[in-house]
Protein backbone atom coordinates (compact mmCIF):
# COMPACT_ATOMS: atom_id res chain seq x y z
CA UNK A 1 0.00 0.00 0.00
CA UNK A 2 1.28 3.73 -1.01
CA UNK A 3 1.60 5.83 2.14
CA UNK A 4 -0.51 8.91 2.26
CA UNK A 5 1.66 12.03 0.80
CA UNK A 6 3.59 14.05 3.14
CA UNK A 7 1.23 17.09 4.57
CA UNK A 8 2.20 20.43 2.35
CA UNK A 9 -0.52 22.22 4.16
CA UNK A 10 -0.24 24.86 7.17
CA UNK A 11 -2.00 22.56 9.49
CA UNK A 12 -1.96 18.66 9.74
CA UNK A 13 -5.23 16.79 9.84
CA UNK A 14 -4.41 13.89 11.61
CA UNK A 15 -4.69 16.19 14.66
CA UNK A 16 -8.11 17.21 15.90
CA UNK A 17 -8.45 20.76 15.60
CA UNK A 18 -10.70 23.78 15.48
CA UNK A 19 -11.24 25.73 11.92
CA UNK A 20 -13.87 27.91 10.86
CA UNK A 21 -15.05 28.71 7.11
CA UNK A 22 -15.65 32.02 5.74
CA UNK A 23 -18.30 31.74 3.36
CA UNK A 24 -19.96 28.65 4.61
CA UNK A 25 -22.74 28.49 2.04
CA UNK A 26 -20.97 28.45 -1.13
CA UNK A 27 -20.58 25.15 -3.03
CA UNK A 28 -16.65 24.84 -2.41
CA UNK A 29 -16.75 25.80 1.30
CA UNK A 30 -19.89 23.99 2.40
CA UNK A 31 -17.96 20.65 0.87
CA UNK A 32 -14.93 21.54 2.93
CA UNK A 33 -16.64 22.25 6.18
CA UNK A 34 -18.99 19.23 5.53
CA UNK A 35 -15.27 16.37 5.50
CA UNK A 36 -13.64 18.79 8.37
CA UNK A 37 -16.64 17.60 10.36
CA UNK A 38 -16.29 14.20 8.97
CA UNK A 39 -12.68 14.30 10.25
CA UNK A 40 -13.99 15.04 13.25
CA UNK A 41 -12.76 18.38 14.17
CA UNK A 42 -14.37 21.19 15.57
CA UNK A 43 -16.01 23.18 12.72
CA UNK A 44 -17.96 26.80 12.36
CA UNK A 45 -18.33 28.70 9.84
CA UNK A 46 -20.38 32.30 8.74
CA UNK A 47 -22.17 33.44 5.75
CA UNK A 48 -23.94 36.79 4.45
CA UNK A 49 -26.65 34.97 3.26
CA UNK A 50 -29.22 32.10 5.14
CA UNK A 51 -28.46 30.01 2.36
CA UNK A 52 -31.14 26.52 2.56
CA UNK A 53 -26.93 24.36 2.41
CA UNK A 54 -26.80 25.97 6.00
CA UNK A 55 -29.21 23.60 7.55
CA UNK A 56 -27.08 20.64 6.29
CA UNK A 57 -23.95 22.00 7.93
CA UNK A 58 -25.97 22.41 11.07
CA UNK A 59 -26.98 18.86 10.67
CA UNK A 60 -23.57 17.80 10.22
CA UNK A 61 -22.43 19.69 13.39
CA UNK A 62 -20.95 22.65 11.69
CA UNK A 63 -21.44 25.79 14.15
CA UNK A 64 -22.88 27.95 11.53
CA UNK A 65 -23.52 31.92 11.56
CA UNK A 66 -24.96 34.46 9.16
CA UNK A 67 -22.71 37.76 9.01
CA UNK A 68 -19.43 38.00 10.11
CA UNK A 69 -17.78 38.80 13.42
CA UNK A 70 -14.41 38.94 14.56
CA UNK A 71 -15.45 36.72 17.56
CA UNK A 72 -15.62 33.91 15.38
CA UNK A 73 -12.42 33.50 14.79
CA UNK A 74 -11.38 33.63 18.37
CA UNK A 75 -9.25 30.55 19.31
CA UNK A 76 -9.58 28.74 16.22
CA UNK A 77 -6.34 26.25 14.91
CA UNK A 78 -7.41 28.11 11.09
CA UNK A 79 -9.58 29.79 8.95
CA UNK A 80 -10.28 29.14 5.61
CA UNK A 81 -12.14 31.02 2.69
CA UNK A 82 -12.54 31.23 -1.01
CA UNK A 83 -10.86 33.16 -3.19
CA UNK A 84 -13.98 35.45 -3.83
CA UNK A 85 -13.73 36.13 0.19
CA UNK A 86 -12.16 39.55 -0.38
CA UNK A 87 -8.90 39.78 2.05
CA UNK A 88 -10.99 43.09 3.56
CA UNK A 89 -12.93 40.46 5.15
CA UNK A 90 -13.47 41.33 9.12
CA UNK A 91 -12.75 37.63 9.98
CA UNK A 92 -9.97 37.24 7.73
CA UNK A 93 -8.64 40.15 9.10
CA UNK A 94 -8.88 39.67 12.69
CA UNK A 95 -7.51 36.06 12.57
CA UNK A 96 -4.42 37.74 10.66
CA UNK A 97 -4.04 40.10 13.31
CA UNK A 98 -4.35 37.24 16.14
CA UNK A 99 -1.34 34.94 13.77
CA UNK A 100 -3.98 32.46 13.50
CA UNK A 101 -3.04 31.02 10.03
CA UNK A 102 -5.38 32.09 6.70
CA UNK A 103 -5.63 29.12 4.08
CA UNK A 104 -7.33 29.93 0.79
CA UNK A 105 -9.65 26.80 -0.47
CA UNK A 106 -7.25 25.09 -2.08
CA UNK A 107 -4.47 24.79 0.49
CA UNK A 108 -7.50 23.65 2.80
CA UNK A 109 -8.13 21.30 0.24
CA UNK A 110 -4.25 19.89 0.27
CA UNK A 111 -4.64 19.29 3.75
CA UNK A 112 -7.49 16.77 3.41
CA UNK A 113 -5.87 15.12 0.52
CA UNK A 114 -2.77 14.75 2.67
CA UNK A 115 -4.78 12.59 4.73
CA UNK A 116 -5.57 9.82 1.90
CA UNK A 117 -5.02 8.22 -1.13
CA UNK A 118 -6.19 11.03 -3.40
CA UNK A 119 -7.73 10.46 -6.83
CA UNK A 120 -8.38 14.59 -8.67
CA UNK A 121 -10.26 14.74 -11.69
CA UNK A 122 -9.38 18.05 -13.11
CA UNK A 123 -10.27 19.57 -16.86
CA UNK A 124 -11.97 22.38 -18.77
CA UNK A 125 -14.95 20.65 -18.22
CA UNK A 126 -16.65 17.27 -17.02
CA UNK A 127 -15.19 17.24 -13.65
CA UNK A 128 -17.64 17.30 -11.80
CA UNK A 129 -19.54 13.77 -13.80
CA UNK A 130 -16.35 11.73 -13.75
CA UNK A 131 -15.52 12.27 -10.24
CA UNK A 132 -18.91 11.39 -9.28
CA UNK A 133 -18.73 8.89 -11.09
CA UNK A 134 -15.34 7.78 -9.80
CA UNK A 135 -16.89 7.70 -6.54
CA UNK A 136 -19.45 5.45 -7.24
CA UNK A 137 -17.60 2.80 -8.83
CA UNK A 138 -14.84 2.46 -5.95
CA UNK A 139 -17.77 2.95 -3.56
CA UNK A 140 -19.41 -0.14 -5.50
CA UNK A 141 -15.96 -1.99 -5.24
CA UNK A 142 -16.12 -1.57 -1.37
CA UNK A 143 -13.91 0.86 -1.05
CA UNK A 144 -15.55 3.40 0.78
CA UNK A 145 -13.48 6.28 -0.55
CA UNK A 146 -14.21 9.55 0.64
CA UNK A 147 -14.32 12.32 -1.86
CA UNK A 148 -15.15 15.89 -2.74
CA UNK A 149 -16.99 17.37 -5.60
CA UNK A 150 -18.42 20.20 -7.00
CA UNK A 151 -21.77 19.01 -7.32
CA UNK A 152 -24.24 16.94 -5.42
CA UNK A 153 -24.46 13.15 -5.99
CA UNK A 154 -27.80 12.73 -6.78
CA UNK A 155 -27.06 8.79 -5.42
CA UNK A 156 -26.47 9.92 -2.14
CA UNK A 157 -27.57 13.62 -1.88
CA UNK A 158 -24.55 15.32 -0.83
CA UNK A 159 -21.19 16.38 -2.95
CA UNK A 160 -18.67 16.03 0.27
CA UNK A 161 -18.33 13.15 2.33
CA UNK A 162 -15.59 11.89 4.81
CA UNK A 163 -15.87 8.02 4.98
CA UNK A 164 -12.02 7.29 6.97
CA UNK A 165 -11.48 5.30 4.24
CA UNK A 166 -8.13 4.80 1.97
CA UNK A 167 -9.05 6.64 -1.22
CA UNK A 168 -10.34 10.34 -1.66
CA UNK A 169 -11.73 11.26 -4.97
CA UNK A 170 -11.37 14.90 -4.85
CA UNK A 171 -12.31 17.33 -8.00
CA UNK A 172 -9.61 19.76 -8.80
CA UNK A 173 -10.24 23.57 -9.64
CA UNK A 174 -7.31 24.97 -11.93
CA UNK A 175 -9.40 28.22 -12.10
CA UNK A 176 -7.20 30.24 -9.28
CA UNK A 177 -4.10 27.39 -10.05
CA UNK A 178 -5.04 25.72 -6.66
CA UNK A 179 -4.68 22.29 -8.49
CA UNK A 180 -1.10 22.77 -8.34
CA UNK A 181 -0.74 22.76 -4.70
CA UNK A 182 -2.71 19.03 -4.64
CA UNK A 183 -0.39 15.64 -3.45
CA UNK A 184 -2.50 13.77 -5.90
CA UNK A 185 -2.05 9.79 -6.38
CA UNK A 186 -3.94 9.53 -9.38
CA UNK A 187 -5.68 11.69 -11.72
CA UNK A 188 -8.09 12.00 -14.92
CA UNK A 189 -7.62 14.92 -17.33
CA UNK A 190 -10.88 15.62 -19.38
CA UNK A 191 -10.06 18.46 -21.59
CA UNK A 192 -8.34 21.34 -22.07
CA UNK A 193 -9.26 24.51 -23.59
CA UNK A 194 -9.56 28.44 -22.86
CA UNK A 195 -11.28 29.32 -19.77
CA UNK A 196 -10.03 31.67 -16.58
CA UNK A 197 -7.69 33.67 -18.72
CA UNK A 198 -8.09 36.76 -16.20
CA UNK A 199 -6.27 34.29 -13.81
CA UNK A 200 -3.82 32.61 -16.60
CA UNK A 201 -3.35 35.77 -19.11
CA UNK A 202 -2.93 33.40 -22.43
CA UNK A 203 -4.25 29.66 -23.03
CA UNK A 204 -0.69 28.60 -23.39
CA UNK A 205 -0.59 29.23 -19.49
CA UNK A 206 -3.48 26.81 -19.64
CA UNK A 207 -1.91 24.40 -20.83
CA UNK A 208 1.54 24.72 -19.10
CA UNK A 209 -0.75 24.43 -15.91
CA UNK A 210 -1.92 21.59 -16.54
CA UNK A 211 1.47 20.28 -18.00
CA UNK A 212 2.92 21.34 -14.52
CA UNK A 213 0.00 19.53 -12.84
CA UNK A 214 0.49 16.46 -14.45
CA UNK A 215 4.05 16.38 -13.86
CA UNK A 216 3.20 16.02 -10.08
CA UNK A 217 1.13 13.21 -9.76
CA UNK A 218 3.05 10.32 -8.55
CA UNK A 219 1.07 7.63 -10.24
CA UNK A 220 -1.49 7.10 -12.55
CA UNK A 221 -2.17 9.99 -15.20
CA UNK A 222 -5.48 9.01 -17.27
CA UNK A 223 -6.06 11.39 -20.18
CA UNK A 224 -8.90 12.15 -22.79
CA UNK A 225 -7.30 11.08 -26.21
CA UNK A 226 -9.73 12.72 -28.05
CA UNK A 227 -9.28 16.25 -27.10
CA UNK A 228 -5.89 17.62 -28.79
CA UNK A 229 -4.39 19.53 -26.54
CA UNK A 230 -5.07 17.14 -23.58
CA UNK A 231 -3.72 13.92 -25.82
CA UNK A 232 -0.10 16.13 -26.67
CA UNK A 233 -0.32 16.58 -22.93
CA UNK A 234 -0.88 12.48 -22.39
CA UNK A 235 2.00 11.76 -25.02
CA UNK A 236 4.07 14.44 -23.22
CA UNK A 237 3.80 12.76 -19.72
CA UNK A 238 3.02 9.07 -20.82
CA UNK A 239 -0.25 8.95 -19.88
CA UNK A 240 -2.90 6.24 -20.29
CA UNK A 241 -5.75 7.39 -23.36
CA UNK A 242 -8.92 6.67 -23.00
CA UNK A 243 -12.12 8.33 -25.44
CA UNK A 244 -13.61 7.11 -28.78
CA UNK A 245 -10.17 7.24 -31.16
CA UNK A 246 -9.70 3.74 -31.35
CA UNK A 247 -5.89 4.49 -30.59
CA UNK A 248 -6.57 5.06 -26.68
CA UNK A 249 -5.66 2.67 -24.17
CA UNK A 250 -9.59 2.49 -23.14
CA UNK A 251 -11.66 2.92 -26.13
CA UNK A 252 -15.70 2.96 -25.97
CA UNK A 253 -16.97 1.41 -28.97
CA UNK A 254 -20.44 0.76 -30.07
CA UNK A 255 -22.22 3.90 -28.90
CA UNK A 256 -26.24 3.07 -28.78
CA UNK A 257 -28.71 5.40 -27.54
CA UNK A 258 -32.11 4.32 -26.47
CA UNK A 259 -35.42 6.94 -25.00
CA UNK A 260 -32.33 8.52 -22.38
CA UNK A 261 -30.26 5.79 -21.98
CA UNK A 262 -26.72 5.27 -23.55
CA UNK A 263 -25.33 2.02 -24.17
CA UNK A 264 -21.81 0.95 -25.23
CA UNK A 265 -18.58 -0.98 -24.84
CA UNK A 266 -15.18 -0.63 -23.47
CA UNK A 267 -12.27 -2.16 -25.55
CA UNK A 268 -8.73 -2.27 -23.34
CA UNK A 269 -5.60 -3.55 -24.64
CA UNK A 270 -6.78 -5.60 -27.56
CA UNK A 271 -9.80 -7.08 -25.40
CA UNK A 272 -13.60 -6.12 -24.65
CA UNK A 273 -13.72 -5.66 -21.47
CA UNK A 274 -17.68 -5.07 -21.50
CA UNK A 275 -20.75 -3.49 -21.98
CA UNK A 276 -21.82 -0.39 -20.00
CA UNK A 277 -25.10 0.49 -19.30
CA UNK A 278 -25.62 4.54 -18.35
CA UNK A 279 -28.69 6.25 -17.69
CA UNK A 280 -27.46 9.54 -19.12
CA UNK A 281 -27.93 11.45 -22.38
CA UNK A 282 -25.06 12.72 -24.32
CA UNK A 283 -21.96 11.26 -26.17
CA UNK A 284 -19.61 13.44 -23.85
CA UNK A 285 -20.90 11.34 -20.47
CA UNK A 286 -19.68 8.08 -22.44
CA UNK A 287 -16.15 9.99 -22.03
CA UNK A 288 -16.78 10.96 -19.15
CA UNK A 289 -17.45 7.14 -18.02
CA UNK A 290 -14.73 6.06 -19.94
CA UNK A 291 -12.18 8.32 -17.96
CA UNK A 292 -13.98 6.98 -14.89
CA UNK A 293 -13.85 3.21 -15.70
CA UNK A 294 -10.49 3.81 -16.79
CA UNK A 295 -8.63 5.26 -13.83
CA UNK A 296 -10.67 2.48 -11.22
CA UNK A 297 -9.69 -0.02 -13.24
CA UNK A 298 -5.78 0.92 -13.34
CA UNK A 299 -5.60 1.78 -9.29
CA UNK A 300 -7.19 -2.19 -8.41
CA UNK A 301 -11.13 -1.67 -9.02
CA UNK A 302 -12.96 -4.79 -11.20
CA UNK A 303 -15.16 -3.30 -14.38
CA UNK A 304 -17.95 -5.36 -12.59
CA UNK A 305 -18.34 -2.62 -10.38
CA UNK A 306 -17.73 0.06 -13.15
CA UNK A 307 -20.51 -1.53 -14.65
CA UNK A 308 -23.13 -2.00 -12.00
CA UNK A 309 -22.34 1.34 -10.40
CA UNK A 310 -22.77 3.15 -13.88
CA UNK A 311 -26.06 0.90 -14.91
CA UNK A 312 -27.85 2.59 -11.93
CA UNK A 313 -25.80 6.46 -12.14
CA UNK A 314 -28.04 8.92 -10.78
CA UNK A 315 -26.17 11.89 -12.22
CA UNK A 316 -25.22 14.76 -10.30
CA UNK A 317 -27.15 18.13 -9.49
CA UNK A 318 -27.49 20.63 -12.56
CA UNK A 319 -26.35 18.24 -15.13
CA UNK A 320 -29.15 17.49 -17.65
CA UNK A 321 -31.27 17.86 -14.35
CA UNK A 322 -35.30 17.16 -15.46
CA UNK A 323 -36.57 20.13 -13.34
CA UNK A 324 -40.40 19.40 -13.96
CA UNK A 325 -43.23 18.76 -16.83
CA UNK A 326 -45.79 20.46 -17.77
CA UNK A 327 -48.99 19.76 -20.22
CA UNK A 328 -45.83 17.76 -23.03
CA UNK A 329 -43.43 20.52 -21.81
CA UNK A 330 -40.16 19.39 -20.39
CA UNK A 331 -38.04 21.72 -18.52
CA UNK A 332 -34.09 20.58 -17.91
CA UNK A 333 -31.43 22.39 -15.60
CA UNK A 334 -27.74 22.57 -16.78
CA UNK A 335 -24.57 23.76 -15.24
CA UNK A 336 -23.19 23.94 -18.93
CA UNK A 337 -21.72 27.73 -19.16
CA UNK A 338 -18.44 27.09 -21.84
CA UNK A 339 -18.91 26.92 -25.74
CA UNK A 340 -18.38 23.14 -25.97
CA UNK A 341 -20.59 21.95 -22.72
CA UNK A 342 -23.14 23.96 -24.33
CA UNK A 343 -23.23 22.30 -28.03
CA UNK A 344 -22.66 18.78 -25.72
CA UNK A 345 -25.53 19.58 -24.02
CA UNK A 346 -27.68 20.52 -26.92
CA UNK A 347 -26.60 17.30 -28.84
CA UNK A 348 -27.56 15.05 -26.10
CA UNK A 349 -30.97 16.14 -26.06
CA UNK A 350 -31.05 16.35 -30.08
CA UNK A 351 -30.14 12.98 -29.88
CA UNK A 352 -31.24 11.60 -26.84
CA UNK A 353 -34.31 9.46 -28.55
CA UNK A 354 -36.71 11.26 -26.72
CA UNK A 355 -38.42 12.80 -29.80
CA UNK A 356 -38.56 16.34 -28.67
CA UNK A 357 -40.31 18.61 -31.14
CA UNK A 358 -38.38 21.69 -30.18
CA UNK A 359 -35.39 22.25 -28.76
CA UNK A 360 -35.65 25.89 -26.32
CA UNK A 361 -32.12 26.82 -25.12
CA UNK A 362 -32.14 29.15 -22.59
CA UNK A 363 -28.20 30.68 -21.61
CA UNK A 364 -26.93 33.12 -19.17
CA UNK A 365 -23.64 34.33 -19.07
CA UNK A 366 -21.23 34.45 -16.76
CA UNK A 367 -18.50 36.70 -15.05
CA UNK A 368 -18.17 40.15 -17.33
CA UNK A 369 -14.01 39.30 -18.04
CA UNK A 370 -15.01 35.69 -19.23
CA UNK A 371 -17.38 37.15 -22.01
CA UNK A 372 -15.07 40.49 -22.55
CA UNK A 373 -12.82 37.49 -24.05
CA UNK A 374 -14.89 34.65 -25.18
CA UNK A 375 -18.13 35.95 -26.37
CA UNK A 376 -16.87 35.27 -30.03
CA UNK A 377 -16.83 31.61 -29.29
CA UNK A 378 -20.50 30.98 -28.57
CA UNK A 379 -21.19 31.32 -32.24
CA UNK A 380 -21.64 28.14 -33.15
CA UNK A 381 -22.33 26.45 -29.65
CA UNK A 382 -26.20 26.77 -29.96
CA UNK A 383 -26.73 25.32 -33.89
CA UNK A 384 -28.59 22.76 -32.29
CA UNK A 385 -31.18 24.61 -30.81
CA UNK A 386 -34.57 25.67 -32.46
CA UNK A 387 -35.04 29.01 -30.10
CA UNK A 388 -32.19 30.24 -28.54
CA UNK A 389 -32.62 33.11 -25.85
CA UNK A 390 -30.09 34.91 -24.10
CA UNK A 391 -29.78 36.75 -21.36
CA UNK A 392 -28.28 39.24 -19.26
CA UNK A 393 -24.17 38.75 -17.60
CA UNK A 394 -24.17 36.77 -14.23
CA UNK A 395 -21.22 38.80 -12.45
CA UNK A 396 -20.16 36.16 -9.76
CA UNK A 397 -19.20 39.21 -7.72
CA UNK A 398 -17.48 41.05 -10.84
CA UNK A 399 -17.50 44.40 -11.31
CA UNK A 400 -19.44 45.49 -14.90
CA UNK A 401 -17.11 46.61 -17.68
CA UNK A 402 -18.31 49.10 -20.13
CA UNK A 403 -20.40 47.47 -23.25
CA UNK A 404 -19.77 44.02 -21.78
CA UNK A 405 -23.29 42.09 -21.69
CA UNK A 406 -24.87 39.27 -22.59
CA UNK A 407 -25.48 41.54 -26.67
CA UNK A 408 -21.59 40.11 -27.09
CA UNK A 409 -23.18 36.48 -27.52
CA UNK A 410 -26.40 37.42 -29.32
CA UNK A 411 -24.10 38.87 -31.86
CA UNK A 412 -21.83 36.49 -32.61
CA UNK A 413 -24.52 34.10 -32.61
CA UNK A 414 -26.61 35.96 -35.11
CA UNK A 415 -23.53 37.18 -37.35
CA UNK A 416 -22.09 33.62 -38.03
CA UNK A 417 -25.92 32.15 -38.40
CA UNK A 418 -28.05 34.58 -39.57
CA UNK A 419 -31.27 32.07 -40.28
CA UNK A 420 -30.76 31.02 -36.57
CA UNK A 421 -33.78 32.34 -34.35
CA UNK A 422 -32.21 34.39 -31.22
CA UNK A 423 -33.68 35.90 -28.47
CA UNK A 424 -31.79 38.73 -26.52
CA UNK A 425 -34.24 39.15 -23.69
CA UNK A 426 -31.81 40.18 -20.30
CA UNK A 427 -35.00 41.14 -18.21
CA UNK A 428 -35.66 38.08 -15.82
CA UNK A 429 -39.22 39.29 -15.62
CA UNK A 430 -40.00 39.10 -19.49
CA UNK A 431 -37.68 36.51 -19.50
CA UNK A 432 -39.95 34.16 -17.52
CA UNK A 433 -43.10 35.95 -19.32
CA UNK A 434 -41.92 35.02 -22.76
CA UNK A 435 -41.03 31.44 -22.24
CA UNK A 436 -44.50 30.96 -20.67
CA UNK A 437 -46.10 31.96 -23.81
CA UNK A 438 -43.46 30.55 -26.25
CA UNK A 439 -42.95 27.10 -24.85
CA UNK A 440 -45.77 24.45 -26.31
CA UNK A 441 -46.57 20.54 -25.47
CA UNK A 442 -43.35 18.92 -27.21
CA UNK A 443 -40.96 20.94 -26.37
CA UNK A 444 -37.71 21.14 -23.83
CA UNK A 445 -36.40 23.99 -22.45
CA UNK A 446 -33.00 23.66 -21.53
CA UNK A 447 -31.75 26.33 -19.52
CA UNK A 448 -27.86 27.03 -18.70
CA UNK A 449 -25.32 28.76 -17.01
CA UNK A 450 -23.87 28.68 -13.84
CA UNK A 451 -25.55 32.02 -11.72
CA UNK A 452 -29.13 32.16 -11.12
CA UNK A 453 -30.12 30.53 -13.66
CA UNK A 454 -30.86 27.32 -11.56
CA UNK A 455 -34.26 28.74 -10.33
CA UNK A 456 -35.25 29.41 -14.01
CA UNK A 457 -37.34 26.35 -14.35
CA UNK A 458 -39.16 26.59 -11.06
CA UNK A 459 -40.20 30.03 -12.15
CA UNK A 460 -41.29 28.98 -15.26
CA UNK A 461 -43.63 25.96 -14.21
CA UNK A 462 -45.04 28.52 -11.95
CA UNK A 463 -45.79 31.03 -14.83
CA UNK A 464 -46.93 28.15 -16.97
CA UNK A 465 -49.36 26.97 -14.44
CA UNK A 466 -51.31 30.75 -14.00
CA UNK A 467 -51.14 31.39 -17.36
CA UNK A 468 -53.35 27.75 -17.63
CA UNK A 469 -55.66 29.31 -15.05
CA UNK A 470 -55.92 32.63 -16.85
CA UNK A 471 -53.85 34.71 -14.82
CA UNK A 472 -51.20 35.58 -16.86
CA UNK A 473 -52.00 37.42 -20.47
Amino acid sequence: MTAPATVIAPVDLRVPGRYHVVGVGGPGMSAIALVLAGMGHRVSGSDLRALPVLDRLRAAGVDVHVGHSRDLVAGVDAVTASSAIPDRNIELAAARSNGTPVLRRGEMLAAVCACARAAAVVGTHGKTTTASMVTMILAQAGWRPSFLVGGDLNDVGTGAQWTGGEWLVVEADESDGTHLDLPVEATVLTNVEADHLDFYGSFASVVDGFSEYLAGVTGPRVVCGDDAVAAELAARHDAITYGLDPGADYVAADIRRDNGVLHFAIDHAGRRLGEIRLPLRGVHNVRNATGAVALALTIGAPFEAAQQALARFGGVARRFDVRGRHRGITLIDDYAHLPSEIAAVLEAAATSGDDWRRIVAVFQPNRYQRMAVLSPEYRDAFVRADVTVITDIYPSGEAPLPGVTGKLVVDAVCDAHPEQRVVWMPKRSELVAFLSRELRSGDVSISMGCGDVAMLPDEVLVALRARERGELE
